[in-house]
């Protein structure tokens, strides 16, 4: 059996805010994570995106989310892509829109804000959750710091319990 390979992650954690904040007014926005759609993805413009969100979404193993603000669903922030592996739950991509990149991003806490999903989707799935993904080797000090992530082994690291609630409790307040 060929064992999958995969890609190590270079996401930053700008900022772990209550939901996303704009850059220049401070303005918070309330979110909406739901599943991308085929229709959605045709409408993605590759030129946007380091990431093939096509191929993604088109893997039965795998699901895609978006993040978009409350008031306006149709403008997509960031993707997140996971896989179920029945006892935690993998990231394999996580990516901000163009807009939310670099120094003149519009909003702070995307991929914060997409991960805290993604904790509480294995959260609901009865995993506590444990979140794996691999890291570039320059980040896994920063998201040891950041994210309170445990570095495992080679370029795998996992959120476990504690630091998903934490995450979890930050973004989502119901």
């Amino acid at each position: 059996m060929k064992k999958s390979r995969h890609k190590p992650l270079d996401f930053v954690i700008d900022k772990i805010t209550n939901s996303i904040e704009n850059t220049s007014t401070g303005e918070v926005f309330d979110t909406e994570i739901v599943r991308l759609t085929l229709k959605e993805v045709s409408q993605i413009q590759k030129a946007d995106w380091r990431f093939d969100w096509a191929k993604e979404i088109k893997d039965k193993t795998k699901e895609v989310y978006k993040l978009t603000t409350a008031n306006n669903p149709t403008i997509i922030q960031g993707l997140i892509s996971i896989e179920d592996k029945q006892d935690h739950i993998f990231m394999h991509l996580i990516e901000s829109a163009k807009f939310n990149k670099n120094k003149d991003k519009v909003y702070l806490g995307v991929p914060g804000n997409l991960l805290a999903y993604a904790c509480k989707v294995s959260v609901d799935k009865g995993y506590q959750g444990f979140l794996a993904f691999d890291a570039k080797t320059a980040l896994i000090k920063h998201y040891q710091e950041t994210l309170y992530a445990t570095h495992f082994h080679g370029l795998r690291m996992f959120i476990e319990t504690n630091a998903a609630l934490r995450l979890i409790s930050q973004y989502f307040k119901s």
